[in-house]
């Protein structure tokens, strides 16, 4: 069997920025265990597999996610690159596609200037049930303290400076103190300052596989929402702070998180399986 692959670097304003996914489609689903074992062999944070709803129309697509040890709800990146992968090469006429995907429907559309926008549902944060106890243990895992731990999708911990977001260190200790929590992962946050970013983030999910992800959609569908209400904005750019680095153009829509990002294509080839 053969198959078509693409490498693609999401959220990112030029190659070898931004979070690079792989995009496969198919004609159907393969088995669940050959989808985790060619997303293991990628060795991304995510492996994007669609499959069209209806045999050669591109318009609505099944769309599922696997990093190399699990499969995921949600992931922003890799759909933003699979829209990308439908609408410059499968379907070129379309301007939109949507994804039927187990987080509801997601749409992608051409935006301007090269830009995608995506609609990613919305997470409000709550404050965390044990959060006196989770930033004690997050001060010795990451070797900083956070000022605030809510809870949305994933924990945010929130920090005073971009500085002490950029000083995090993360190694098993927090994956350890995040399997004692009952929690896969964590973003940690803080307003952008002087970076000329309205906030900046990194985010890490040892549970699912991935020491720390380099740009996070999925992580943007919380933290957007919780800064558009502290900053009183509703349209926000952000930066996430991995050693890739990144760029989201984030818009708080109520249920909805618009977020508008590039997609730089890297590699394009065959599968033999």
């Amino acid at each position: 069997m053969e198959l078509r692959i693409w490498k693609l670097d999401a959220f990112a304003e030029k190659l070898f920025e931004g979070n690079p996914a792989a995009v496969i489609p198919l004609e159907a689903w393969l088995p669940d265990d050959q989808m985790l074992a060619i997303a293991a062999e990628n060795n991304l944070s995510e492996t994007a597999f669609f499959v069209p709803a209806t045999p050669g129309n591109f318009a609505r697509c099944h769309l599922r996610w696997f990093t190399p040890e699990v499969e995921v709800s949600l992931c922003g990146h890799a759909t933003l690159a699979t829209a990308h992968v439908v609408l410059t090469h499968l379907a070129p006429a379309l301007d939109t596609v949507t994804f039927a995907t187990k987080s509801g429907d997601l749409a992608v559309s051409r935006g301007h200037a090269g830009l995608l926008e995506m609609a990613l549902p919305a997470y409000q944060a709550a404050p965390h049930p044990q959060a006196e106890e989770f930033i004690e243990a997050l001060e010795e895992a990451l070797d900083v303290a956070p000022r605030e731990i809510l809870k949305a999708n994933y924990p945010i911990a929130i920090f005073e400076t971009v500085d002490e977001i950029l000083e995090a260190e993360a190694d098993s200790t927090l994956a350890e103190t995040l399997d004692e929590f009952g929690e896969t992962g964590i973003m940690i946050t803080a307003a952008g300052g002087d970076t000329g970013f309205d906030f900046v983030s990194r985010f890490f999910a040892p549970g699912k596989g991935i020491a720390e992800d380099p740009v996070t959609g999925s992580a943007h569908a919380a933290l957007a929402p919780l800064w558009a209400r502290r900053l009183g904005k509703p349209r926000l750019k952000a930066r996430q702070l991995s050693a890739r680095g990144g760029t989201v153009d984030c818009e708080e829509q109520g249920e909805r998180v618009l977020m508008r990002g590039r997609v730089t294509p890297y590699l394009e080839g065959i599968i033999r399986i």
